[in-house]
């Protein structure tokens, strides 16, 4: 896995760096603010970068945005202090693959990352749970009705996925990668990939955070 680390204080940047390499994962480059972070994400084309929120010329989100219009491929981990639920849900919407705390063990900032190689969002204690109340909150006001209210409109919009859809929503949404999906349902992880496509796409959503919290309403998982 090849990092880059976008954060403005010196000491964490060079801390997080020997912590990362100490566990193998290569750190590739380090930006001090969200301009410089894209400029390197431009010229080195990390596979996954450790993006800060607060950050002078562009933040943490503003650069999330632009890099992932431009190199969608790149993975784009929110590492912060901030717990704010506006952060978090603009986080995703921006493209973020996931959301950290820097309060955090160094053993979990390496599995997390981990299985965000794998194809699993990562998220600290709690911060799921806040993300789908968010989206159930949203739903709700862009309809007028309550939560409750809501929740038959759901079932439909799942009741018209299919059988394997399904199977295959449920298993991501509990945190397999598509390998391991696929090693289940005895199919390809190009043919998984192919089906959460359609999910995504028959669902209205735009990442797989999206498709964790939308499970996580329907019941299809735990926080």
């Amino acid at each position: 896995m090849r990092v880059l680390i976008a954060d403005d204080h010196r000491i964490l940047l060079q801390g997080l760096a020997n912590l990362l390499e100490a566990h193998g994962i290569e750190v590739i480059g380090m930006a001090a603010d969200g301009l410089h972070a894209f400029t390197l994400a431009r010229e080195l084309k990390p596979d996954l970068i450790l993006m800060d929120i607060r950050m002078p010329n562009s933040n943490g989100l503003d650069a999330t945005r632009r890099i992932k219009a431009e190199m969608p491929g790149i993975q784009i981990v929110i590492l912060t202090t901030s717990t704010d639920e506006d952060d978090l849900f603009e986080a995703v919407r921006s493209g973020a693959t996931g959301y950290l705390l820097k309060s955090m063990d160094a053993e979990e900032l390496v599995k997390a990352l981990e299985h965000a190689q794998k194809g699993i969002p990562p998220f600290s204690s709690g911060l799921a749970a806040k993300l789908l109340n968010e989206f159930a909150r949203l739903s709700a006001g862009e309809t007028g009705k309550s939560d409750a209210e809501m929740r038959p409109a759901a079932d439909a919009s799942q009741n018209r996925l299919t059988k394997r859809q399904t199977e295959v929503l449920t298993l991501v949404a509990a945190g397999l990668s598509y390998k391991e999906v696929g090693a289940r349902l005895a199919l390809s992880p190009r043919t998984i990939k192919y089906h959460m496509a359609e999910i995504m796409d028959q669902l209205h959503l735009e990442n797989r955070a999206q498709v964790l919290a939308y499970a996580g309403k329907m019941g299809m998982t735990e926080e």
